[in-house]
């Protein structure tokens, strides 16, 4: 019996190990939180009113946004605003609220990827 035991203290202890590693809401390259969204990773980085979504692929290797489109619904409190966003640098989408992203800002991510493949995801700010 107490092999048993031994041997299940020990897959539990190695369970976090054996997680996915893209799980959503983990940390991406530039500090910000990861999501799955339409085939690709999308870490959201806001900075003072700007919103940046870098797009990555599986192994959180910087993605081409060529043809890419996409907006964002932030939402404080009572205040909504929506952004369209535009392409920015090789890899990533940006666009700027009208007031600075309060931490617990509620963000919604669409977006419509070169193929047509489209998705959602939500954020924190």
């Amino acid at each position: 019996m107490k092999v048993s035991a031994l041997a299940l203290a020990a897959l539990l202890l190695a369970a976090p190990a054996l997680a996915d590693p893209h799980k959503h809401g983990s940390k991406g390259p530039n500090g910000g939180t990861l999501q799955d969204v339409a085939g690709v990773h999308v870490e959201f980085v806001p900075s003072g009113n700007a919103l940046t979504f870098h797009v990555l692929n599986e192994d959180n290797k910087p993605f081409s946004t060529k043809g890419y489109s996409g907006s964002v619904l932030v939402v404080s409190g009572q205040d909504r605003e929506t952004i369209t966003l535009a392409t920015s640098g090789d890899n990533a989408l940006r666009g700027e609220a009208k007031k600075p992203i309060a931490p617990g800002t509620g963000i919604t991510l669409m977006i419509k990827t070169e193929g047509g493949k489209t998705g959602q995801a939500k954020y924190k700010g």
